[in-house]
């Protein structure tokens, strides 16, 4: 029997445990998180307002309920306060981490970190109720807003900053950040890309999504359209790309009049400075940037500035794996090969990665599936020598001899209970806990 530990519970690791208990009829998994939550960017990631993909936590949870696996929350690997990852290596034969890429990337440049500037990782994990997030503060007084970046997540956080409340009702949004946005005073969101519009990395469904908002006008520049090349044969363009410019296209052709909110969608302009005003954000200096012919902009030395008194960047995830594994510093991932953990450039026995940490952030949740595959298929080639090891015959309690008193999986039913429990008062469905103590005191009423 092999005894093995996915440290994550996201897509990626649910995946990798899926895919350890098909193939190999005598493999018990641990899916260590954290989080005393399963699901990982499903629940705390995705918009409240996409309730169909939402729903793929039905299918994880078919996973973690598997008589073979085992969900244990609130166990922190790595860090000062974590299980070291070579202690976790001695409780189980083999370690898979499918930890992800949690961490926003910078832009590195001046005014970055002046308040109202926000990762829109940081803003997502806020409206998702997540833990760790910090709070938001009012949006009041803000009256312009500037998303950096050109692809879903910058789609999903323009989109909440002018959803009316009447619409975030009926999500599992927690309270605090419903009435934050309630109450904003947004009247504009700039979404500006350093490229063109035939480079913007979002779905054309989450893109048509802005046009059908109540009381919202998207604007698009006929001219920043023209200044893409590519823009002018999009029959010669691949299909999501194309669908895009089209939706684009038709946007800029019939210009609609200022609304009660209002989206520009911007392109070929590269943030250079956030601007300060009253100790906080108060706008954006952009340069415009020009096509190079290979697939990049160069600047132009042109300069625009927008008004903003918050600013989301939008740029990409990077990968922070736990304290104890190699980094490739360039790209955010564990060295691996095949999904074998390298270390010094040879495969460390028993560890393992799976999911963005090992690929980086790239494809859709269903690109997880091939990615944890793979990884499977070079543990269970190397079954023979990771079962030579002793381990310990209930990994659990060498957890709690650690310190570590898991949440199971009927804690994390107790959660939902209470969710469901809080909706009902607060006349919604279901509404997220937002903070580790109600998040543990429901878990812990089992």
């Amino acid at each position: 029997m092999l005894r093995l530990a996915v440290v994550g519970s996201g897509p990626s690791g649910c995946y990798t445990a899926q895919n350890l208990v098909q193939r190999h009829p005598d493999v018990h998994v641990d899916v260590l998180d954290r989080l005393p939550a399963p699901f990982g960017l499903v629940r705390y990631g995705v918009a409240p307002d996409h309730e169909k993909i939402k729903s793929l936590q039905d299918s994880l949870r078919t996973v973690l309920e598997h008589e073979r696996v085992r969900f244990l929350g609130g166990v922190e690997v790595g860090g000062p306060d974590g299980l070291p990852p070579e202690r976790l290596r001695e409780m189980y034969h083999a370690v898979v981490y499918c930890v992800g890429a949690a961490t926003g990337r910078r832009l590195g440049i001046p005014g970055e970190d002046l308040p109202g500037s926000w990762a829109a990782t940081d803003f997502v994990s806020w409206y998702s109720a997540h833990p760790d997030a910090a709070g938001l503060g009012s949006l009041s007084d803000v009256r312009s807003a500037v998303v950096i970046g050109a692809g879903n997540v910058a789609l999903d956080v323009t989109r909440m900053l002018v959803r009316g409340a009447e619409q975030l009702h009926g999500t599992d949004m927690p309270q605090a950040p419903l009435d934050v946005l309630a109450a904003s005073g947004i009247g504009e969101v700039h979404m500006a890309a350093r490229r063109g519009p035939t480079q913007a990395r979002f779905t054309t469904k989450e893109l048509r999504e802005l046009g059908q908002l109540p009381g919202t006008q998207v604007h698009v520049d006929p001219a920043e359209l023209a200044l893409d090349p590519a823009f002018a044969e999009l029959s010669e363009l691949p299909s999501a790309q194309r669908r895009n410019a089209e939706v684009l296209r038709d946007w800029a052709a019939l210009p609609g009049p200022e609304a009660e909110r209002n989206i520009r969608m911007r392109f070929f302009l590269r943030p250079v400075e956030l601007l300060e005003e009253n100790g906080r954000v108060g706008g954006v200096r952009f340069e415009r940037t020009a096509p190079d012919g290979q697939g990049g902009v160069v600047g132009t030395g042109q300069f625009e500035d927008a008004p903003a008194q918050l600013v989301l960047r939008s740029v990409g995830y990077r990968g922070v794996p736990p304290e104890g594994l190699p980094l490739d510093p360039a790209t955010g991932t564990v060295p691996h090969q095949e999904g074998r953990v390298l270390r010094d450039g040879a495969p460390s026995p028993g560890e393992y990665v799976a999911g963005w940490i090992k690929r980086g952030p790239t494809g859709v949740i269903g690109s997880n599936r091939p990615c944890a595959k793979e990884t499977v298929a070079s543990l269970l080639a190397d079954a023979p020598a990771l079962a030579a090891r002793e381990v310990p015959d209930e990994p659990l309690a060498a957890l709690r001899e650690s310190g570590i008193e898991p949440v199971p999986w009927p804690g994390w039913l107790a959660i939902e209970r209470a969710e469901a429990e809080l909706g009902e008062r607060l006349g919604r469905k279901v509404v997220k806990l937002a903070d580790w103590d109600a998040l543990l005191a429901a878990a812990r009423a089992v």
